[in-house]
């Protein structure tokens, strides 16, 4: 059985100072990724025992990034998607393994007043053949900050947010696109309809509190290891960030 963790730091080194790895240790996965790590090379120096470390940066300081600790050495590790218009901002890391790649992202924020919504929908495009491409080949499993509550219960207001990024009609609809080509939401596997749980809360108005959240970090697995789940989770309980990590166990 194999654990897999996904955190969205929001800028590692600020999360480092607010017990990231006191949680890294008590999670104890066998595969941790972090996005919006927000560093340079050689900006951090982590000890992690028995980890194996990839780092994918972004060519602009301070933005974006995306990092891959793993138990196993993978076969394989590729940075980005083979796309020079996606890959200078350290969104994609993609490690393969015997039995199945795994790959980690930090998809693109449409931003205020939707000004790269169309850019958006390139890479929904782009990175969706990307993940179809590797599953021709063995399983997937994806994780990340995907910046999209794919169905009203994903969060707190959803009336409110129709015309805001990460909650328009397009970008839900390239989620549902991607679960159509032959993958698994995991924690819906688990919950189809729970609701209240989310895993990104705004700094503003208290929404943590509150629970005014989204839960826009996933675990999407290739549809035939969908025999293979065990659970899924999301660690509310897990402060340092404006995210909270997420999790997903599996037979594989």
């Amino acid at each position: 059985m194999k654990k897999f963790i996904s955190w969205n730091v929001n800028g590692l080194r600020a999360c480092i100072t607010k017990g990231f790895i006191d949680y890294f240790k008590s999670a104890d996965a066998d595969v941790f990724c972090v996005q919006e790590t927000k560093l340079q090379q050689g900006q951090i120096e982590l000890e992690l025992d028995g980890y194996y470390q990839y780092w994918n940066y972004a060519e602009k300081k301070g933005y974006s990034g995306t990092a891959l600790f793993t138990k196993e050495k993978p076969l394989s590790v590729s940075y980005g998607i083979g796309i020079d218009e996606h890959d200078k901002e350290g969104r994609v890391i993609t490690a393969e393994f015997d039995n199945y790649y795994f790959v980690t992202c930090y998809t693109p924020n449409s931003q205020n007043e939707l000004k790269r919504l169309s850019y958006r929908m390139e890479w929904e495009d782009d990175f969706r053949n990307y993940l179809v491409s590797l599953n021709d080949k063995k399983p997937v499993v994806l994780c990340g900050d995907l910046n999209v509550a794919h169905r009203e219960i994903d969060l707190k207001n959803p009336k409110t947010n129709r015309k805001n990024a990460g909650f328009t009609d397009e970008e839900r609809e390239k989620l549902t696109k991607l679960l159509e080509s032959g993958f698994t939401d995991t924690y819906r596997f688990f919950y189809p309809d729970k609701e209240g749980v989310y895993s990104w809360w705004s700094y503003r108005f208290k929404a943590r509190e509150k629970n005014a959240g989204w839960r826009i970090d996933y675990f999407i697995t290739s549809s035939s290891l969908d025999g293979n789940l065990a659970g899924a989770d999301i660690h509310t309980e897990v402060f340092g960030s404006d995210h909270c990590p997420v999790e997903l166990t599996a037979d594989i």
